[in-house]
């Protein structure tokens, strides 16, 4: 190696977790001390010594004594010509580390990379343990395509993105692909270069997960363990993607925290140290040679017994087995409320108790506290609730919008329904206000019925006397049986409702705006025909469906009727008075 790598230092910066504010990782920076090496411009000629600066950084980081894991920069040419990295390696063993603790932060350029070659090196590496980032996306060269096939465990944005992002709907939009893109090949989203709170605030707002820049902590040559977080957090935004299910809640991944690792044959004695070394460490997992946790063991109750009465002496030298329970673990993939109910069915005195997350191989790659899960939980049902109508405790529209992007981005097939009740002016006019209401409610409470035993449907309550349903093109029958074959009232005053469905095939909207744009004429298409009516169609075309209602009175491009639908539109309306299923009540 050049002689100038004997005057190499290292700072080192923290990788923020944005919800919980902890330092999740820490990133190695090469300083040389002769200001005229350009580091990165040698390493990138010359894969052994970019390796090596590799492995240095793991070794400036053991020299901090710091348990936290490692963001390690390393050219992307380096990989493809040097898959095994066998310096790093060795610096990794050496400072007693395991792979599964190191983020290899793959750097441009790519173009002139061989692309087989630097796949194959990734797949060899994670099956090593290392976890693989896809470093300064947005400002490089980095092919699209070639990010989808890495499925990097973590994106990292340039700085650049964060410039105006608050402010700039094009950044805006660029952040929200790229957070769609991780959510999709299970990976977290980065971004660097976080100067300012309106920059926090506005890649919280989206859904970046981790963060890096000035606002948190500088590059430093001590590593911080305690960063700066802004103590007044942004409200929630109805970009983020909203999750398919309540029960499911924010990905667990999000709250991850670095693990105290220890040998399955630690001594109590050695663990005792290690906690009294670190006093933010609230536990410490054994684990077996591969890293998959065997027993895990509790600050306060490992310190408790050796601080008993004859405690030091009967354990210290003994393993440290003796004091430790079974890990509770859950997987990368897990949700929070997942987490939730593996600790509501767990031993009472261990609620408090740290949750092992594991990779697929069952390696451990971070913990996860309870108390960080229930804030996050907690907030999540303030969120919801501020979004939900007060009248029928149903999502407003940017819910099933949200959902329709993400079902448009994934290519899938989406039917987007309008529903609303007839001549809704009058029913407040001639049966009051409260029937009204209550009539509404009633709607809401058969979709939100309807809904439960349909899982792919989504419903929400746009306002009055409007509502949008989400279903796939099949799932739509259950729907109009329960709102549109049964009779309403309100008060004593009959009320029939209309339903239009535009049907959406893959590629023929780009979003929830354009599929509303096709869902209007069809709206008004409904509402022509008298009594209870539904009527579909499909972007860009003018032919119409007419599935309840009497198509006669419909006029112009709606009237196009398939035959086989006038049968049903017949039998629907001659059971329009009476209703099928009984009839439906309100006020």
């Amino acid at each position: 190696m050049p002689a100038w790598t004997d005057q190499l230092r290292f700072a080192f910066q923290p990788v923020v977790n944005l919800a919980t504010g902890s330092v999740a990782a820490l990133e190695p920076l090469a300083r040389p001390e002769d200001g005229e090496v350009d580091v990165l411009a040698c390493a990138r000629q010359c894969p052994d010594l970019d390796a090596e600066l590799a492995a240095l950084a793991v070794q400036a980081a053991a020299e901090q004594e710091t348990l936290l894991p490692l963001h390690v920069n390393v050219f992307a040419g380096t990989v493809a010509k040097r898959p095994e990295l066998a310096s790093l390696g060795a610096a990794v063993r050496a400072a007693g580390r395991r792979p599964w603790e190191i983020t290899l932060d793959l750097v441009g350029p790519f173009t002139q990379v061989p692309e087989q070659e630097l796949l194959a090196a990734v797949a060899g590496l994670r099956d090593a343990g290392y976890r693989i980032c896809a470093d300064g996306v947005g400002d490089g060269d980095l092919p699209l395509r070639m990010l989808g096939e890495l499925a990097p465990d973590l994106v990292k944005l340039d700085r650049s993105l964060c410039v105006r992002l608050e402010r700039d709907p094009g950044r805006q939009a660029a952040v929200a692909a790229m957070r769609q893109l991780c959510e999709r090949v299970g990976g977290l989203l980065a971004i660097e270069g976080v100067e300012t709170e309106r920059q926090y605030a506005a890649v919280r707002e989206a859904g970046v997960q981790l963060a890096q820049g000035h606002l948190f902590a500088p590059p430093s040559r001590r590593a911080a363990t305690e960063v700066y977080v802004p103590a007044a957090l942004p409200p929630p935004v109805s970009g983020r993607r909203v999750p398919d299910r309540a029960p499911s809640g924010p990905p667990v991944a999000q709250f991850l925290q670095p693990a105290a690792l220890l040998p399955m044959g630690a001594s109590a004695g050695a663990v005792r140290s290690h906690l009294t070394g670190f006093p933010e460490v609230s536990g410490v997992l054994l684990v077996d040679a591969d890293g998959v946790p065997v027993r895990a063991i509790d600050r306060d109750r490992f310190l408790l017994s050796l601080s008993g009465r004859y405690g030091h002496a009967l354990y210290a030298d003994r393993p440290a087995l003796r004091l430790a329970d079974r890990p509770r673990t859950v997987g990368a993939d897990a949700t929070a409320w997942q987490v939730l109910d593996m600790i509501a069915d767990g031993e009472r005195d261990r609620t408090g108790d740290d949750v092992a997350v594991v990779d697929e191989r069952g390696r451990c790659i971070g913990v996860v506290h309870l108390a960080d899960i229930l804030r996050a939980l907690a907030e999540s049902r303030v969120e919801e609730a501020a979004r939900l109508n007060p009248l029928t405790r149903l999502p407003g529209s940017d819910a099933v919008n949200g959902e329709v992007d993400r079902r448009i981005a994934e290519g899938r097939e989406i039917a987007l329904s309008w529903l609303d009740v007839d001549g809704f002016k009058q029913v407040n006019d001639g049966a009051g206000f409260a029937a009204g209401d209550e009539l509404i409610r009633s709607v809401g409470r058969t979709l939100a019925e309807v809904a439960a035993r349909e899982p792919a449907s989504r419903v929400g309550h746009i306002g009055g006397d409007d509502f949008l349903v989400l279903a796939e093109p099949d799932g739509l029958e259950p729907f109009a049986k329960a709102l549109l074959d049964v009779a309403w009232s309100a008060g004593e005053m009959p009320v029939t409702l209309s339903l239009a469905t535009v049907v959406c095939p893959p590629g023929s909207v780009t979003g929830h705006g354009p599929a509303a744009a096709a869902l209007a004429p069809l709206k008004k298409a409904a509402k022509e025909l008298p009594g209870a009516s539904w009527v579909v169609g499909r972007p860009g075309s003018t032919r119409t469906e007419v599935r309840r209602g009497a198509a006669a009175r419909v006029s112009g491009p709606a009237a196009a009727v398939d035959p086989a639908a006038a049968v049903a539109v017949d039998g629907a309306e001659d059971r329009a008075p009476t209703g099928r299923e009984g009839a439906r009540t309100a006020g």
